[in-house]
């Protein structure tokens, strides 16, 4: 197989409708979506194979399902490339959320609706 070609057959035009009708209720398009979802640069142009396509359409989803049912278990990613690249935004988010002031957090949280209570 030659070079940024697909493997197997390619997706239908209804599949990659809808495929692009999900990324663009999370806000992206193939283009913009290419880093966040790990996509490659034969995917940004919108290429898919069937299985990659069903494979994202299943991807977008359940992470449409989970921001309905917050006890939901996260989905981990089936590529590696994409699961490195999000153990290094938990890390990066992790070492910014320690240098926040805790007044400043909290001020933050209450913003957004949430109840703070302070430690004993």
């Amino acid at each position: 197989m030659s070079f940024g070609q697909q493997s197997g057959p390619p997706a239908s035009q209804k599949q990659i409708a809808y495929l692009l009708s999900l990324l663009e209720a999370a806000g992206y398009d193939f283009a913009t979506g290419r880093h966040h979802f790990g996509f490659t640069q034969r995917q940004a142009r919108g290429r898919f194979s069937v299985a990659e396509a069903a494979e994202m359409i299943d991807r977008l989803t359940s992470a449409a399902e989970a921001e309905l049912d917050p006890d939901a278990e996260p989905k981990p990613f089936d590529d590696p490339v994409a699961a490195r690249a999000q153990a290094r935004i938990d890390r990066d988010r992790a070492v910014l959320l320690k240098g926040i002031p805790a007044e400043m957090l909290a001020n933050e949280l209450e913003s957004r609706g949430w109840a703070i209570i302070p430690p004993s």
